[in-house]
């Protein structure tokens, strides 16, 4: 058939719509260069623990993933909550034990307390000179409006089945009693972290315990007494991963997008995150959290 057109010219037009469409192929849908080829994932801790959902969720997803050979869990945290901190170090040493994957921590800003209790379940732990860790301690805060209550004479009323039902009232002074029975329970949670950062770090709990009064330490010094195993940024800690891995070269980087939040969105862009630090959003006042 010929219709007057060169077919040298056709030929061209057909070869060159082949290379637009490769391009716009290659800018949108990069990952697909890259399908088929193994992985470093990378599981991102970030802002105060209050639940450990999603992480968990992370974890398992690419733990069940075959061309995922190693996860950074990168963490930039004060801590949070004392349980779901735990249900992260869990997932961790799970996808370790029963994967046989290589996890490793990347620390940025802050990786304290409860940030800090996530890193010692893994293989490796990285942090910056200057990234602020430890903070190996358990917190409790309270607040008391009996004195305010009585300026606007308002009087609590409080009907209870047992003396300790009513344990840390913010409408009363706590007793004695009370106080030590609370300084039970947060000397068993301490006891806790302390053993969980023995068992990660290889460390005897009694060195661990000298480490334990809550300070906190930069990344240059975390590593001089054995908190981390070595300075570096994110990029150092795929590194490593992908090698710890056995990935050959540059590992491909996988990593999910976390839904839009509006609630978030409001609160990062008006009010700074401070609504996130508030104490009424953990479920406990109980916690593995840096106060600075």
């Amino acid at each position: 058939m010929n219709d007057g057109y060169p077919r040298w010219k056709r030929v061209f037009w057909m070869l060159l719509a082949g290379l637009v469409l490769f391009m716009i192929g290659k800018s949108i849908f990069p990952e697909l260069l890259e399908a088929g080829k193994e992985g470093v994932a990378i599981v991102r801790v970030e802002g105060p623990i209050l639940d450990s959902y999603q992480t968990v969720e992370e974890l398992k997803t690419f733990a069940d993933d075959p061309l995922v050979k190693a996860i950074v869990v990168r963490i930039d945290s004060p801590g949070g909550g004392v349980a779901p901190s735990q249900e992260i170090y869990n997932a961790v040493k799970r996808v370790r034990r029963e994967y046989n994957k290589t996890v490793v921590a990347s620390m940025g800003t802050v990786a304290a307390s409860g940030g800090y209790y996530i890193a010692v379940a893994t293989d490796r732990i990285l942090a910056n000179p200057g990234t602020l860790t430890g903070s190996i301690g358990v917190i409790m805060q309270m607040a008391n409006f009996q004195e305010l209550l009585e300026k606007i004479g308002v009087k609590s009323v409080v009907v209870k089945t047992g003396r300790f039902k009513d344990l840390g009232s913010p409408f009363r002074p706590m007793v004695e009693e009370e106080r030590q029975l609370l300084e039970s329970v947060m000397n068993d949670t301490l006891s806790q972290f302390i053993e969980a950062v023995a068992e990660g770090r290889s460390m005897d709990a009694a060195e661990v315990e000298q480490l334990a009064d809550g300070r906190v330490f930069t990344g240059r010094q975390a590593k001089s007494v054995l908190l981390i195993d070595e300075i570096g940024d994110l990029q150092d800690a795929i590194k490593l991963a992908g090698e710890l891995g056995g990935i050959e070269g540059t590992p491909r980087v996988l990593e999910t997008t976390k839904p839009f939040s509006f609630q978030e969105f409001l609160e990062s862009t008006f009010l700074g995150g401070i609504r996130s630090l508030a104490p009424s959003r953990f479920s406990s006042p109980l916690l593995y959290l840096w106060v600075a």
